[in-house]
């Protein structure tokens, strides 16, 4: 049984680390999303608020009333940005979604202004209630609201499947989001705050952990997650694939799968790719069935 150290922490969530090529998929992903964004003509940095990142990217579906995507990256609530990943817009796009690809503010933001996961949490869930308001002028269907995430964003993405709407605004329905789908997602936060590489710009403290860890919740009263993660992932990664399963029970959680032969980065890709599980699980949780 390996001890679970500051070292140990490091080389479990390290991805980077464990993916050596890692630079090469970042470096296809940024020159995919400029060949999205030339394809698609979407509206780009649309904002949803006047704070820090709070701006957004939508690509309008051919079809009007289509059902809409909010697509979270990851990073680690401290690095890249949605024009990273304008990549995954027409792989949604021909299923027939309208994709909106948001932006956040970074941990740990700057001296006159923190950011902390729960700051970023109340921006995506900010984001999400501007769509539903707006996102009819661009053809999406305000009542089929899904979302979807990588890594800290499939942890953002779930996030919003258990928001409290009526906090949000006093015109937003109760299930707003009507499924999500987290790929490579964290959901129990506390072994962030043991991790020395992240937690100098995380700045986790145990409050917010149990805010902001979604297998501490009590299950979503309504809505479908399904969740998937590398099979070449770390131990954790798969641990947490399995844990919000566990926590929220089949019924939420009909999908829970390791999806083999894929790291942390190239399960993003296989999103885009025609064939692959993860595109047809896509398309299933977009269709609604």
């Amino acid at each position: 049984m390996p001890t679970k150290d500051a070292g140990w922490h490091d080389r479990m969530y390290n991805n980077r680390a464990l993916v050596p090529d890692f630079a090469d998929h970042f470096a296809h992903w940024q020159s995919a999303s400029v060949q999205a964004r030339e394809r698609l003509k979407g509206h780009l940095d649309l904002p949803y608020g006047d704070g820090p990142g709070e701006t957004l990217d939508i690509f309008p579906a051919a079809q009007p009333n289509a059902p809409v995507v909010i697509f979270i990256h990851g990073g680690y609530w401290r690095s890249l940005d949605k024009s990273d990943h304008s990549f995954v817009a027409p792989a949604l796009h021909d299923m027939g979604a309208c994709v909106v690809v948001v932006n956040y503010a970074l941990c740990p933001g700057t001296p006159e202004k923190t950011v902390t996961i729960p700051d970023i949490a109340v921006q995506m869930a900010k984001a999400t209630a501007w769509a539903w308001r707006h996102i009819a002028e661009h053809g999406g269907d305000a009542g089929n609201i899904s979302a979807i995430g990588h890594s800290a964003g499939g942890h953002l993405a779930t996030m919003l499947l258990g928001c409290d709407w009526g906090k949000v605004g006093r015109d937003l329905p109760a299930g707003l989001v009507r499924q999500a789908l987290s790929i490579s997602g964290l959901f129990d936060l506390e072994p962030m705050r043991k991790t020395p590489f992240l937690q100098g710009d995380l700045r986790l403290t145990p409050a917010q952990v149990r805010m902001c860890s979604p297998a501490k919740w009590r299950r979503p009263r309504q809505g479908v997650l399904y969740t998937v993660a590398g099979g070449d992932e770390s131990p954790e990664f798969l641990r947490h694939n399995r844990l919000i399963h566990q926590a929220w029970g089949p019924q939420t959680v009909p999908v829970c799968e390791d999806l083999v032969g894929l790291n942390h980065f190239s399960i993003v890709t296989d999103l885009t790719r025609p064939g692959t599980r993860l595109h047809a699980l896509a398309q299933q949780l977009i269709a609604g069935s």
